[in-house]
């Protein structure tokens, strides 16, 4: 059956710092800006159920935007002369130049895994310009999660990636989720997860930091999986006792990947806390 679907993907050029970035995204429906962040290694289609959603898109102008080295965005200009290596300064200015470079008025940004630890730090730098954040499956510190083999002459980086990350879904994720999301992570161009990792395991640490956010200014709302024991419930909990007033939910049944491994389950946990950033 054809069905033509109310998604958009278009193409922006944005400076970060210094340099221009051709960065592709996806957008869908009207209202209050939401951009949303992909995970570690992956792109934007993991939110291709979202775009989808109605009930959000008739309240929210969603935006799913491809890292640059990810998915269908380009490099920056002689890439191939550099190591790729994010840091959570980079990282955040990446955001802040999508946004800017199309003129959203105070977006809630949602991110998953290293897009909701990096939303911390949005709200800690830019709370004034934001409605609010949404940390899916966030910690404020995650050291550990390198290794050598992450990009290795003598290993399939793709294939080891997906299978490495196809490991933190719920034992209950249907397989066709799964592998959905591990064939995102298969076609990961090299050393690009490696590179997301070293902003996770080694320049990241945002625990002092977040205790400044003002959910006066900026809501939180924090949702992490039962089942991830990458961003462990215990890790995002710290998060929220951290940050007065944030809003937090256990998510049963769910893994690390929860927009692609059960958008339903997701969205039962979700629309209250959009809801919330509406008001």
């Amino acid at each position: 059956m054809n069905r033509l679907e109310p998604i958009s993907g278009r193409y922006v050029t944005v400076d970060i710092q210094g340099e221009a970035h051709r960065t592709f995204f996806e957008e869908a429906g009207e209202g209050v800006p939401l951009i949303c962040l992909h995970t570690a290694g992956a792109d934007s289609r993991q939110w291709r159920h979202l775009l989808n959603d109605t009930d959000v898109t008739s309240k929210f102008r969603v935006l799913a935007f491809d890292l640059p080295y990810h998915g269908r965005s380009n490099p920056p200009d002689q890439w191939w002369l550099r190591k790729y290596q994010l840091t959570s300064q980079c990282y955040a200015d990446m955001i802040r130049a999508f946004w800017k470079g199309l003129d959203l008025d105070r977006p809630v940004i949602m991110g998953c895994s290293m897009g909701g630890a990096i939303v911390l730090k949005m709200a800690v730098d830019y709370q004034s310009e934001l409605r609010g954040i949404v940390g899916l499956e966030a910690a404020a510190y995650a050291p550990g999660r390198y290794n050598d083999f992450l990009h290795h002459p003598a290993v399939h980086g793709g294939e080891l990636c997906a299978s490495y990350t196809m490991g933190l879904c719920a034992p209950t994720t249907p397989e066709t989720n799964r592998r959905e999301n591990w064939w995102y992570y298969a076609q990961g161009g090299p050393g690009v997860y490696a590179g997301d990792v070293h902003f996770y395991s080694f320049d990241w640490d945002s625990r002092e930091a977040i205790k400044t956010i003002d959910t006066g200014l900026c809501k939180v709302s924090l949702l992490t999986g039962e089942y991830d024991y990458s961003a462990t419930p215990a890790m995002s909990e710290a998060v929220a006792a951290s940050i007065k007033g944030s809003r937090y939910s256990l998510m049963k049944g769910m893994g690390h990947f929860p927009m692609i491994e059960d958008w339903p389950g997701l969205k039962r946990y979700l629309m209250p806390e959009l809801e919330q950033m509406l008001g």
